[in-house]
Protein backbone atom coordinates (compact mmCIF):
# COMPACT_ATOMS: atom_id res chain seq x y z
CA UNK A 1 0.00 0.00 0.00
CA UNK A 2 2.79 2.49 0.86
CA UNK A 3 4.22 2.28 -2.99
CA UNK A 4 1.20 2.64 -4.47
CA UNK A 5 0.82 5.93 -2.53
CA UNK A 6 4.46 6.77 -3.63
CA UNK A 7 3.43 5.87 -6.97
CA UNK A 8 -0.03 8.27 -7.17
CA UNK A 9 2.09 11.11 -5.12
CA UNK A 10 4.82 10.70 -7.75
CA UNK A 11 2.66 12.09 -10.59
CA UNK A 12 1.00 15.11 -8.84
CA UNK A 13 4.77 16.11 -7.32
CA UNK A 14 5.78 16.07 -10.72
CA UNK A 15 2.95 18.54 -11.90
CA UNK A 16 3.17 20.61 -9.11
CA UNK A 17 6.60 21.04 -9.93
CA UNK A 18 5.92 21.54 -13.94
CA UNK A 19 3.44 24.33 -12.99
CA UNK A 20 5.50 26.09 -10.17
CA UNK A 21 8.25 26.48 -12.75
CA UNK A 22 5.94 28.51 -15.11
CA UNK A 23 4.97 31.18 -12.52
CA UNK A 24 6.61 34.30 -13.75
CA UNK A 25 9.70 35.45 -11.89
CA UNK A 26 9.90 31.92 -10.33
CA UNK A 27 12.86 31.05 -13.17
CA UNK A 28 14.50 32.31 -16.00
CA UNK A 29 14.50 36.03 -15.13
CA UNK A 30 18.01 37.58 -14.98
CA UNK A 31 19.22 40.95 -15.68
CA UNK A 32 22.67 40.83 -18.15
CA UNK A 33 24.51 44.18 -17.16
CA UNK A 34 27.76 42.88 -19.41
CA UNK A 35 29.66 40.56 -17.57
CA UNK A 36 27.07 40.96 -14.64
CA UNK A 37 23.92 39.10 -13.96
CA UNK A 38 21.59 39.06 -11.62
CA UNK A 39 18.67 36.13 -11.24
CA UNK A 40 15.64 36.26 -8.60
CA UNK A 41 14.79 40.11 -9.46
CA UNK A 42 11.24 40.30 -11.13
CA UNK A 43 11.03 43.55 -12.87
CA UNK A 44 7.53 44.33 -12.93
CA UNK A 45 7.72 44.27 -8.97
CA UNK A 46 9.83 47.21 -9.39
CA UNK A 47 7.10 49.08 -11.48
CA UNK A 48 4.27 48.22 -10.01
CA UNK A 49 6.35 49.70 -6.38
CA UNK A 50 6.99 53.03 -8.72
CA UNK A 51 3.84 53.34 -10.30
CA UNK A 52 2.24 53.21 -7.17
CA UNK A 53 3.90 56.75 -6.09
CA UNK A 54 4.76 58.15 -9.55
CA UNK A 55 2.19 60.69 -9.64
CA UNK A 56 2.18 62.37 -6.23
CA UNK A 57 6.40 62.00 -6.24
CA UNK A 58 6.25 63.49 -10.09
CA UNK A 59 3.90 66.23 -9.06
CA UNK A 60 5.74 67.46 -6.28
CA UNK A 61 9.03 68.26 -9.36
CA UNK A 62 8.85 71.62 -9.61
CA UNK A 63 12.11 71.84 -12.01
CA UNK A 64 10.82 70.63 -15.31
CA UNK A 65 14.44 71.92 -17.09
CA UNK A 66 16.57 69.64 -15.59
CA UNK A 67 17.07 65.70 -16.05
CA UNK A 68 19.81 63.75 -13.91
CA UNK A 69 18.94 60.73 -16.03
CA UNK A 70 19.90 62.59 -19.33
CA UNK A 71 20.67 61.11 -22.60
CA UNK A 72 24.60 61.34 -21.63
CA UNK A 73 24.45 59.25 -18.81
CA UNK A 74 22.15 56.28 -20.30
CA UNK A 75 22.27 56.41 -24.00
CA UNK A 76 24.61 53.85 -26.03
CA UNK A 77 26.00 52.07 -22.77
CA UNK A 78 28.52 49.57 -24.24
CA UNK A 79 27.57 45.77 -22.29
CA UNK A 80 31.35 46.29 -20.34
CA UNK A 81 30.38 49.72 -18.76
CA UNK A 82 27.09 48.65 -17.75
CA UNK A 83 27.80 46.82 -14.97
CA UNK A 84 29.62 49.20 -13.73
CA UNK A 85 27.41 51.96 -14.32
CA UNK A 86 24.12 50.43 -12.94
CA UNK A 87 26.18 49.78 -10.02
CA UNK A 88 27.13 53.18 -9.06
CA UNK A 89 23.67 54.14 -9.87
CA UNK A 90 21.80 51.84 -7.49
CA UNK A 91 24.55 52.51 -4.65
CA UNK A 92 23.59 56.26 -5.24
CA UNK A 93 19.84 55.80 -5.25
CA UNK A 94 20.52 53.09 -1.87
CA UNK A 95 22.77 55.89 0.07
CA UNK A 96 21.50 59.07 -1.02
CA UNK A 97 17.85 59.24 -2.68
CA UNK A 98 16.08 56.32 -0.65
CA UNK A 99 17.91 57.15 2.65
CA UNK A 100 16.93 60.61 2.24
CA UNK A 101 13.69 60.36 0.94
CA UNK A 102 12.15 58.46 3.18
CA UNK A 103 11.72 61.64 5.98
CA UNK A 104 9.74 63.33 2.92
CA UNK A 105 7.44 60.08 2.96
CA UNK A 106 4.34 60.09 5.12
CA UNK A 107 1.87 57.90 3.25
CA UNK A 108 2.38 54.27 3.73
CA UNK A 109 2.11 53.34 0.27
CA UNK A 110 4.76 55.72 -0.51
CA UNK A 111 7.24 53.95 2.26
CA UNK A 112 6.17 50.20 1.24
CA UNK A 113 7.16 51.91 -2.53
CA UNK A 114 10.18 53.32 -1.37
CA UNK A 115 11.22 50.13 0.94
CA UNK A 116 9.83 47.67 -2.28
CA UNK A 117 12.17 49.54 -4.56
CA UNK A 118 15.13 50.02 -2.26
CA UNK A 119 15.27 46.48 -1.18
CA UNK A 120 15.05 45.16 -5.16
CA UNK A 121 18.24 47.56 -5.77
CA UNK A 122 20.02 46.33 -2.80
CA UNK A 123 19.41 42.52 -3.88
CA UNK A 124 20.88 43.47 -7.26
CA UNK A 125 23.60 45.49 -6.09
CA UNK A 126 24.46 42.06 -4.11
CA UNK A 127 23.77 39.80 -6.24
CA UNK A 128 25.59 41.58 -9.45
CA UNK A 129 28.15 38.33 -10.39
CA UNK A 130 30.10 38.57 -12.62
CA UNK A 131 29.47 35.56 -15.58
CA UNK A 132 31.84 32.91 -16.77
CA UNK A 133 33.85 34.41 -19.55
CA UNK A 134 34.90 37.49 -17.82
CA UNK A 135 35.53 37.45 -13.68
CA UNK A 136 36.53 41.01 -13.56
CA UNK A 137 34.40 43.98 -12.83
CA UNK A 138 34.79 46.72 -15.61
CA UNK A 139 35.87 49.69 -13.85
CA UNK A 140 35.48 51.81 -17.60
CA UNK A 141 36.47 55.37 -17.34
CA UNK A 142 33.56 56.32 -19.68
CA UNK A 143 31.11 54.29 -17.44
CA UNK A 144 32.57 56.57 -14.26
CA UNK A 145 32.49 59.55 -16.46
CA UNK A 146 28.53 58.88 -16.99
CA UNK A 147 27.98 58.46 -13.35
CA UNK A 148 29.81 61.63 -12.72
CA UNK A 149 27.52 63.78 -15.13
CA UNK A 150 24.59 62.05 -12.95
CA UNK A 151 25.82 63.06 -9.44
CA UNK A 152 27.35 66.33 -10.44
CA UNK A 153 23.32 67.39 -12.14
CA UNK A 154 22.04 65.77 -8.92
CA UNK A 155 24.66 68.10 -6.54
CA UNK A 156 23.59 71.39 -8.28
CA UNK A 157 20.48 70.81 -7.38
CA UNK A 158 19.00 72.07 -3.89
CA UNK A 159 18.84 68.63 -1.55
CA UNK A 160 15.00 68.59 -1.20
CA UNK A 161 14.87 68.89 -5.40
CA UNK A 162 17.40 66.76 -6.16
CA UNK A 163 16.13 64.07 -4.03
CA UNK A 164 12.45 64.46 -5.78
CA UNK A 165 13.48 64.57 -9.01
CA UNK A 166 16.26 61.75 -8.42
CA UNK A 167 13.37 59.70 -6.99
CA UNK A 168 10.52 60.41 -9.45
CA UNK A 169 13.38 59.78 -12.35
CA UNK A 170 13.06 55.81 -11.24
CA UNK A 171 11.04 55.50 -14.69
CA UNK A 172 13.66 56.61 -16.51
CA UNK A 173 16.39 53.89 -14.92
CA UNK A 174 13.45 51.48 -14.56
CA UNK A 175 13.06 51.25 -18.51
CA UNK A 176 16.52 51.49 -19.64
CA UNK A 177 17.12 48.52 -16.99
CA UNK A 178 14.60 46.91 -18.88
CA UNK A 179 17.31 46.67 -22.05
CA UNK A 180 19.29 44.27 -19.96
CA UNK A 181 16.32 41.95 -18.72
CA UNK A 182 16.07 39.03 -20.56
CA UNK A 183 12.91 35.86 -19.68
Amino acid sequence: MGSRMQMATLPCLALILLLWSQVPGVQGQEFRFGPCRVEGVVLQDLWEAFWTVKDTVQAQDNIISVRLLRREVLQNVSDAESCYLIRALLKFYLNTVFKNYHSKTVEVRMLKSLSTLANNFMVIVSKLQPSQENEMFSTSENAHRRFLLFQGAFKQLDIEAALTKAFGEVDILLTWMEKFYQL
